[in-house]
């Protein structure tokens, strides 16, 4: 059992939950992520680490109520526990000799994006940040990315907040304008990502995606994480979550996931009908 420190709704549909686990907290590097149970019968969900405090033990993660496994964990509160936390998993994001980068975040992936961006302004290095939500109901760590950035951007579908564009009108308005990166690291949706890279690649930009599929096991072994990249198999769980983005395969990644979107909806709709009290 792992036991839940806080809760702190972000917007209406994400949360940020805090975790008692020293063990994990000690070696979690940014990029990582852990693979949780809410219940003892309940299934296993990958979900990337936000934050790590190994000075008191705490793990942080940032999860949006999407599928019936995080509507039931967004019920939780401080003083609960979940059936187990294991991680920390896959490689950390490589970040080492980096002097320029521009991070890209969309949506809930802010949240992994996030720490990404403040260890690299902690090791120096000059970090434009470019986030996007579909609203501004919907931002989230906007103070957050501010505090750690040269350059902050936020990007809105309807303009309610920031400039109303996408996320790649904003970065290649400042790769238009002379920026150069040592690297471009996207962290969102999968059309997101693929968009991103598309773009790069026309400028010759080095550019880092993390890959999250479906997992299981987070060891390899169940095979359900599998992605195409540079024309071969790689297993998200173990080889990544970080990929080249110009050598994934992004059609086939989101063929893969619209598989389950069905039964997804189907066990939300029993979760949620249970959490009302439904029938």
């Amino acid at each position: 059992m792992t036991k839940i420190i806080s809760t702190t709704k972000l917007n209406p549909t994400v949360t940020k939950m805090v975790f008692d686990a020293p063990l994990i907290a000690k070696k979690a590097l940014p990029g990582q992520f852990v693979i949780l149970r809410v219940t003892d019968d309940g299934e296993r969900i990958p979900l990337t680490v936000a934050a790590a405090d190994p000075q008191n033990g705490e793990l942080t993660i940032i999860f949006q109520h999407v599928g019936a496994t995080t509507e039931l964990l967004g019920t939780y509160k401080a003083g609960d526990s979940i059936a187990d936390l294991v991680g920390p998993l896959g490689k950390p994001t490589e970040l080492d000799g980096l002097k320029k980068v521009a991070v890209i975040g969309g949506g809930v992936g802010c949240a992994i994006a996030y720490p990404v961006a403040k260890a690299l302004h902690d090791k120096g290095a000059v970090v434009h940040s470019i986030v996007g939500f579909r609203c501004q109901d919907l931002v989230i760590l906007k103070d957050e990315f501010t505090a750690c950035s040269d350059k902050y951007v936020l990007m809105s579908d309807d303009g309610s907040c920031g400039t109303k564009g996408l996320v790649t009108d904003a970065l290649k308005a400042l790769l238009d304008s002379g920026e150069k990166y040592d690297e471009v690291i996207a962290i969102g949706p999968l059309v997101m990502m693929k968009f991103v890279c598309k773009l790069t690649k026309e400028y010759g930009v080095k550019t880092v995606v993390s890959m999250n599929p479906i997992m299981i096991d987070g060891t390899g072994m169940c095979g359900g994480c599998r992605l195409t990249v540079g024309g071969k198999t790689k297993f998200a769980c173990v080889d990544g979550p970080d990929f080249d983005g110009h050598e994934v395969d992004f059609d086939e990644a989101i063929w893969r996931s619209s598989m389950y979107k069905p039964f997804e909806a189907k066990k939300r709709e029993e979760t949620c009908n249970l959490l009302k009290g439904g029938n």
